[in-house]
């Protein structure tokens, strides 16, 4: 995966991701006009498909809506790198395929602008406008295959379709 960064800080909560006002909808592509609106209100117009959000402490904080991580990747973040995450919204995102990475000195120096490519297999994050790596622990084999999958619906779709014996 590769693209380019859009920085937020800590405490990013999920009133910020997506304002509760949309909260009507769990229209996916109508949660994605919305995102980060009231963090950056031309964050939408900004973006690409593939782009990248690197946060600060406690990216997701707030409520427990899925309608966060579902926002985020409607957008079509390729992924969101943290110094840290609340629990909740990182147990979200992976329920529904957003890759996140905890990565505090990534978070820390990767600027706005900057243009990363991401492994998730590896934990690995380049800056390709500085040439630093940046090492986050990759996902375990069950947590990477739901990834895969688009989320935990979709792997358990697949499990049941293509059941591997035991």
């Amino acid at each position: 995966m590769k693209g380019k960064v859009f920085k937020f800080g800590d405490n990013v909560d999920t009133d910020l991701i997506i304002p509760a006002r949309y909260l009507n909808t769990s229209d996916p592509d109508e949660l994605a006009k919305h995102c980060m609106e009231d963090a950056d209100p031309d964050w939408v117009k900004k973006k690409n498909t593939g782009d990248f959000i690197v946060g600060g402490e406690n990216f997701g904080c707030g409520s427990s809506r899925e309608h966060a991580p579902i926002a985020i990747k409607a957008a079509g973040v390729s992924a969101v790198i943290a110094k840290s995450f609340a629990r909740i919204f990182y147990r979200n995102a992976i329920n529904i395929g957003l890759p996140i990475l905890e990565s505090p000195e990534a978070a820390e120096e990767i600027k706005e602008n900057d243009e990363i490519e991401v492994n998730l297999k590896k934990g690995e994050i380049k800056n390709l406008s500085n040439g630093k790596t940046y090492k986050s622990y990759p996902f375990p084999e069950f947590m990477q295959n739901i990834i895969d999958s688009g989320g935990l619906i979709n792997y358990l779709r697949q499990k049941q379709h293509n059941p591997q014996p035991q």
